[in-house]
């Protein structure tokens, strides 16, 4: 079969197609036809060499994808050939034309979403549901801004949100980015940096809670605009910041870091039967942004950062 390979890091050049064994599932395992890959922003730190837990060499990138089971292994009693499934890991990386994944890293894929929209379901809805419910506690009547909401994971928390009663401020580098936003229910949309804008629509009081993409650009302003007793959930930052510590104190303001795979296995049980819900009731549904072959996973991991991105972007082998 044929997989992206990285035998070095660096560059996205340094990832090559190659041909590759099938895997075959042992013990607990599901092997999975892969029909569409979604690509994460953490898949091109890990490349790069800059991220904390590395991959032995070589290697196949990818955590997220949709498919059909092909085959499984013994003990394996939740998944038989022909279903349609998603993942939120795996064992032999899923930018390939097969993958094997342990069972409890295979969740079921309704029949309402695409291969393509199933393979933007893991990490990016994962991340959403962590933080407004796990890490935000966010509740119903409160206002959530969601700063970066035209990305994957910014447009899944936008949806989730909406249908959960809050009222959802957004932001957007472009006006492309904003439309989306607005489409999938965010019932006020403002440039990143339009915080006169943001306290506008919320009286002055400021959010309750924020889902926060880029806090080392956005996190002392959004500080400042703070309703009291916000929760600030840190979802991505690339580099430091300087804040001013008093602007928690003054209104009791919380700043809550989210790294995904701390769920317990009994909050992973619990977000994805909630996502298969949300999907089942057509609450949540991914965006694809573009397809891209297999072959372009290079292109896709320097699309996947460049700014003004919105939706997701998918390998299909």
């Amino acid at each position: 079969m044929k997989a992206i390979r990285v035998h070095r890091f660096g560059d996205p050049d340094v990832m090559q197609v190659e041909e590759v064994p099938d895997p075959q599932p042992g013990t607990g395992q599901v092997l999975i036809e892969v029909k569409a890959v979604g690509v994460n922003p953490v898949e091109t730190y890990i490349r790069s060499g800059r991220y904390a837990a590395q991959p032995t060499l070589p290697y196949t990138p990818g955590s997220d994808l949709a498919g059909i089971v092909e085959a499984v292994g013994p003990g394996v009693s939740r998944f038989k050939p022909g279903d349609r499934v998603y993942t939120w890991g795996t064992v032999t990386g899923a930018y390939a034309a097969k993958a094997l994944c342990t069972e409890d890293q295979v969740h079921p894929l309704p029949d309402k979403l695409t291969f393509s929209e199933g393979a933007g379901v893991g990490i990016p809805c994962g991340t959403a549901w962590r933080a407004l419910y796990i890490r935000g506690a966010a509740q119903p009547g409160e206002t959530v801004l969601v700063h970066g909401a035209s990305g994957a994971v910014g447009l899944a928390t936008v949806q989730l949100a909406r249908a959960a009663g809050l009222t959802v401020i957004g932001t957007a580098g472009t006006e492309q980015g904003a439309d989306l936003v607005k489409k999938q229910g965010a019932h006020y949309v403002t440039a990143h940096d339009d915080y006169a804008r943001i306290l506008e629509v919320t009286g002055g009081r400021g959010p309750d809670l924020i889902v926060e993409m880029l806090a080392n650009v956005n996190l002392q302003e959004d500080l400042k605009v703070a309703a009291p007793g916000c929760r600030i959930v840190v979802v991505g930052s690339r580099g430091s910041i300087e804040i001013d510590p008093r602007l928690t104190m003054q209104k009791e303001v919380s700043i809550l870091g989210l790294i995904l795979y701390y769920s317990t296995p009994q909050q992973t049980a619990s977000m994805h039967a909630a996502l298969y819900a949300a999907m089942e009731a057509g609450i949540l549904r991914p965006i694809v942004r573009m397809e891209l072959p297999l072959a372009d996973a290079p292109k896709a991991h320097e699309l996947v950062m460049s700014p003004g991105a919105f939706g997701k972007i998918v390998l299909v082998p």
